[in-house]
């Protein structure tokens, strides 16, 4: 318990020039101590010991959270996140033993591109994740929005009126910015009311999914949409999903920036075992690393197809044929 304390503090504290050395004792402490992992390993026949660079480490599929418990400790989960789904749909499931490390890393994750949550009025416009009690979304948005110390933070489930009123309201007094963060078929929803909106202080940001309330449209024709209904120069994204516990986070084009404990590296959509690490652009496959999953697992091979910047920001294209619809970025790009 001791040790995995101290990989905590090393996660919050974490640096580009720090962050191959944590990987490495992170992947040691989860292949000894995550019953799952380590069992996959064996299966892949790789010795731990043998693994002496970030690009050596093997990343297991996230369809693992949704048939086992995927765990590195033996404290009892205080919280067990779920994906959405559709009925029959088998979810995955996120067992989580210290939500407070998840609400530290998620803040300082938030601080460092958008600055202090006091700064902020957040207005949150997630119907279908309020609609179950599960959602890792809502417990940050909920989080947050206690954080702001603002009586006018907080979810608006159908009551699209009381929330444009109260936007109205915040633009016209006070100086402190307002993010409106919505799943992308509501926030939708509420462009077709018309808002008599002025996007001068106002940050509107989806976190994808149509959830089958809409058709399936690209990246491009929402972000139009949006734009010209808020007057807001951009809509900035969140990519997040259950079985991780930090977030990237875009302020436009769907442009992905990532914090200093995660990255992102490409596969080969031929061959898992393949990895892009020169750079290039091309497409590929989404290998996540985030080192605050140091109680589940910190290497997951996902369903998601990217393109990468030289600067280790990407573009999410789309899902992999016959893959789940889940998580919280689902448009069709």
């Amino acid at each position: 318990m001791l040790y995995l304390n101290q990989l905590k503090n090393r996660v919050l504290s974490v640096t580009e020039s720090s962050f191959d050395d944590l990987c490495l004792a992170i992947f040691q402490f989860q292949a000894s101590q995550n019953p799952v992992y380590r069992e996959y390993l064996s299966h892949l026949r790789i010795s731990p010991a043998s693994v002496r660079t970030v690009t050596e480490i093997p990343f297991l599929p996230i369809e693992f959270f949704k048939s086992h418990e995927v765990v590195s400790t033996r404290e009892p989960a205080r919280v067990v996140f779920a994906s959405s789904g559709t009925t029959g749909q088998i979810t995955s499931r996120h067992y989580v033993s210290d939500p407070d490390f998840y609400d530290a890393v998620s803040e300082q994750i938030f601080h460092r591109f958008y600055g202090p949550l006091t700064d902020y009025h957040i207005l949150a416009l997630l119907p279908s994740y309020l609609e179950r009690n599960n959602s890792s979304l809502v417990h940050m948005v909920r989080y947050f929005a206690e954080k702001t110390r603002s009586e006018h933070s907080g979810f608006y489930l159908h009551n699209t009126d009381e929330l444009l009123e109260r936007m109205q309201v915040l633009q016209q007094t006070g100086d402190r910015k307002i993010l409106l963060i919505g799943v992308t078929f509501a926030l939708l929803d509420l462009a077709e009311a018309e808002p008599a909106i002025s996007g001068d202080r106002l940050i509107v940001m989806e976190t994808g999914g149509m959830k089958g309330r809409r058709r399936e449209m690209l990246r491009e024709e929402v972000h139009e949409i949006l734009t010209g209904a808020f007057h807001v120069p951009a809509i900035h994204s969140e990519y997040g999903m259950t079985e991780l516990l930090s977030q990237g986070y875009s302020a436009g084009e769907g442009l992905f920036h990532l914090p200093p404990g995660m990255r992102v590296i490409l596969r080969d959509v031929n061959d898992p075992f393949t990895y892009y690490t020169d750079g290039s652009v091309r497409a590929g496959g989404v290998n996540v690393i985030d080192l605050a999953n140091v109680d589940s697992c910190c290497f997951l091979e996902t369903k998601d197809l990217a393109n990468s910047g030289p600067d280790g920001s990407f573009r999410i294209l789309g899902r992999f044929d016959n893959s789940d619809i889940r998580g919280c970025n689902l448009m069709v790009l």
